[in-house]
């Protein structure tokens, strides 16, 4: 199973980088387009989207290397039980929260398929192709959050956070 949720952390990271060079490529093929003097239309539209897709994509991979910002000032002051209570107690907050916007980022893109909405820009693209990778991406941050949880409660999860923040005034 840790193989498993790895991989699956591991492709989403994979493929918010291959979004990221497609958001250089349209960034890149904006800046040619106005120093030669050639319009390609949307590609300031497709920008964005893969620029969300990429963000999205790369929550659980950044989670689970403990590249998140994380506020430890009171967490640091705790020992024993009561850290891993206030552990606990924020990996279940933060669990839910990831859930719900799983849920309603999701209920989105079928909403926006559904509604046959697309873009306003002259792309006209159909909102629910970008709106899969916010889905995706919150979907893949949840599984993350719910394996933190699980490790946590089995008391075998990792301490993730660096003591460099202490360290930087």
């Amino acid at each position: 199973m840790r193989r498993a949720l790895d991989a699956l952390y591991d492709g989403a990271a994979w493929l918010a980088a291959l979004f990221m060079v497609g958001l250089l490529v349209m960034v890149l093929t904006s800046v040619l387009g106005r120093q030669l003097h050639f319009n390609v239309p949307g590609t300031d539209a497709y920008a964005g989207y893969l620029m969300a897709a990429s963000g999205f994509l790369a929550l659980a991979h950044t989670l689970k290397r403990g590249e998140h910002i994380r506020v430890t000032l009171l967490l640091s002051a705790l020992r024993g039980t009561a850290r891993r209570a206030l552990e606990l107690w924020a990996l279940s907050a933060a669990t839910a929260l990831a859930a719900l916007s799983a849920f309603y980022s999701s209920r989105l893109a079928w909403q926006s398929y559904a509604f046959n909405d697309i873009s306003t820009g002259n792309d006209a693209t159909p909102l629910w192709i970008p709106q899969l990778s916010m889905a995706a991406g919150t979907l893949v941050l949840t599984i993350a959050f719910v394996d933190e949880l699980v490790l946590e409660w089995r008391g075998r999860r990792v301490g993730s956070f660096s003591e460099e923040a202490l360290h930087n005034e």
